[in-house]
Parts: C-alpha cells; structure tokens; sequence
C-alpha cells in the first residue's frame, strides 16, 4: 500500500468519524439540554402514533432519548453498525438511515401502541436488518462475511422486535429491522467494496 492509498483511506475514515460523530454528537446534545434545561419535555416530540402531530416525530425519534442509559443503550451499537453500513458506502449510509428512519416511523406511527416512541433504537435496528440481509440480496463473499460477523456480534438484538418489555418499543424495533431489509433489497449491488 501505497503513501496515497494510505492517505484516502485517512480521509475516508475522517469523513466516517465526522459522520457518525455529527449523529451521535446531535443526539447527546439534545439529551443534555433536554435533562438540564428542558426538563423532559423534548420527548413530547417523539412519535405519538395515530395522531397528525406524532408524524413530527419520525424525523426526530433518533434524537431523543428517555434518559443517559438510554441514550448509552443506543450509542455504541449505533456507532458500530452505523460504521459497518458506512464501510460500504457513504451515501448508501444516508439512503439506509432515511430509509430506516421512514419506514420505522410510519410503522410505529400506524401501528404503535398509543404512547410516545423516542430512541435511537429504530435506526440501530434498521443498520442491523441492512448488514443482515445485505449478503442474502448481494450474494457476494465480502457481504456474505460481514453478515456473519454482524449475526455473530449482534445477533442477539433480533429477539428486540418482539413484544415482551414494558416501556420499550419494539415495534420501532421491528419497523427499524424491515426499513433497513428493504434499503438492502433496494440498493445496489457493489462488488469492489464490503
């Protein structure tokens, strides 16, 4: 490897860190403000399903969180797939994301329980349905490989679509996971990258 290959994949590393931290960073901010100055009450603009006022929420629901375990619950798993998915491809990480974000939204919003749904969650779900599926879809080595290395590190998760937990949405899980199915379905085959 080369001074130059060593240099784009500095760069690209960079823009990854910048990206994920951008996310991440919006979202402990948000927690922040909401434990000391809001007191709670950002959370009311999360997804209230079956209600015009709780579509609001679909675009927000990653970024509020009910508390800092919360909030921790979800930031390093995001932080992992979230990678995963951006090794792949930078913008297919943004088309999974608003994919995720879309179809977990609207399937807590149509078919929620009747309570408010925030977290992260959806989307983490949404990163591990895409890495799951992306090598049934794809059928390359290097997909195959990584879907076997994400069923064997976060496999475990699955179990979070069904109902089961009080006070947790499984059904943004649930919606999350189809989202992400669906944008590995839908994207593109690349046989370069992994």
């Amino acid at each position: 490897m080369d001074n130059e290959d060593k240099q784009a994949i500095a760069r690209e590393l960079k823009l990854h860190a910048i990206v994920l931290g951008a996310f991440v960073g919006t979202m402990w901010v948000a927690e922040i403000a909401d434990a000391v100055i809001f007191d709670g009450q950002l959370n009311q603009y999360g997804i209230l399903p079956r209600h015009v006022i709780g579509l609001r929420g679909i675009l927000l629901v990653p970024f509020l969180h009910g508390n800092f375990p919360h909030l921790i619950a979800n930031t390093f798993p995001f932080i992992t797939l979230g990678w995963l998915v951006l090794l792949r491809d930078i913008k297919d990480f943004f088309v999974v994301t608003a994919i995720s974000m879309l179809v977990g939204g609207f399937g807590v919003w149509l078919f929620g329980a009747p309570a408010l749904h925030i977290g992260a969650s959806g989307l983490v779900f949404g990163y591990l349905g895409f890495l799951l599926f992306r090598g049934l879809f794809e059928r390359s080595l290097a997909a195959i490989a990584l879907s076997l290395i994400v069923i064997f590190l976060y496999g475990g998760l699955v179990w979070g679509v069904l109902p089961g937990q009080p006070g947790v949405s499984w059904e943004g899980h649930l919606f999350g996971l189809l989202g992400g199915v669906l944008a590995a379905k839908w994207l593109p085959k690349r046989q370069s990258s992994l």
